[in-house]
């Protein structure tokens, strides 16, 4: 479960994290497809009393490398995360030996304008360290505003709603999603999102239009009588499944009568055939074949 909006900026690149390769085409930034994405241990404490652990880590494999992604949401200008976001790229280069990359996600103009800037630590005018992100925000982040596009990339539309929560084109991306929802259905992914946007934009004014549209556009998939309809159609299909296998047994129970007597030299009439194979009790044909084994005649069976 989503617990803040700051764990649903980067929950999106946890919960599928494959799926973000095909938002960092739509972004044109300079990484291979992913073929294996692993989320690794975000805990970055050592020895010292000091804990230290990022929103996310992933390891991404492609074809002609691998590279740790390190995913942090900010939701302000701090100068503190400069030290920190230092600090977790040198250590996880020199744990794993691995290039490591900082993407942040931020989720309004003014903190991704801060954080798009080259972040250094610095003494007296020398530069020590120099930090470049990649900033995910309402500036580089595409609005999405067909529903098409929603259910073709659900990773990208949450992204696209979360960062853009205070921007005049968040009406229109929320509808999208919702239309694309009612299109497709609440299941567990689209439920996942849904709830991922919900937190997202919790400190926004969006977040209010987004329940109101929840509530009517989609009350019926989160109804009591939904839910009975889904569990209805579910046992239906596992009625159909009992039927199938009902007449599956009852077909075998007839082909073995028909093969037992045939076999002993036993002709059937063309209406004691009709009768065998049109018998729907599954009990009778069982109670037939051991009588085909000692039947002298159909008849002794069929009358």
């Amino acid at each position: 479960m989503i617990s803040s909006s700051h764990e649903a900026m980067h929950g999106i690149f946890t919960y599928n994290a494959a799926a973000v390769g095909h938002a960092f085409r739509v972004l044109d930034l300079p990484f291979p497809d992913p073929i294996a994405v692993e989320q690794i241990s975000v805990d970055l404490t050592e020895t010292a009393p000091v804990e230290r652990r990022a929103d996310t880590i992933l390891r991404v494999t492609t074809a002609l490398d691998e590279f740790l992604l390190i995913v942090e949401a900010q939701s302000s200008k701090d100068a503190s995360r400069v030290a920190a976001w230092s600090y977790y790229v040198t250590y996880l280069h020199n744990k794993y030996g691995l290039p490591v990359v900082l993407v942040v996600v931020c989720h309004d103009k003014e903190t991704a304008t801060w954080a798009s800037k080259p972040l250094t630590l610095t003494y007296r005018g020398w530069t020590c360290f120099t930090l470049q992100p990649i900033v995910l925000g309402p500036h580089n982040v595409p609005v999405i505003t067909e529903p098409a596009d929603v259910l073709a990339d659900l990773p990208l539309a949450a992204l696209s709603a979360i960062t853009h929560a205070r921007e005049p084109e968040i009406g229109a991306i929320l509808e999208a999603i919702i239309v694309a929802f009612r299109r497709h259905g609440l299941d567990d992914e689209t439920e996942f999102y849904a709830e991922l946007i919900e937190q997202g934009i919790s400190h926004t004014d969006a977040a209010q239009l987004w329940r109101d549209k929840m509530e009517t556009d989609l009350s019926f998939f989160r109804s009591e009588s939904a839910q009975r309809l889904r569990e209805q159609g579910r046992e239906q299909g596992r009625e159909e499944a009992r039927e199938e296998g009902r007449e599956k047994l009852r077909a075998e129970a007839a082909h073995a009568v028909l093969t037992v007597l045939t076999g002993r030299g036993i002709e059937l009439s063309a209406a004691q055939r009709v009768v065998l194979a049109e018998c729907a009790d599954l009990d009778q044909l069982r109670a037939w074949l051991p009588q085909a084994v000692t039947a002298t005649s159909a008849d002794e069976l069929f009358g």
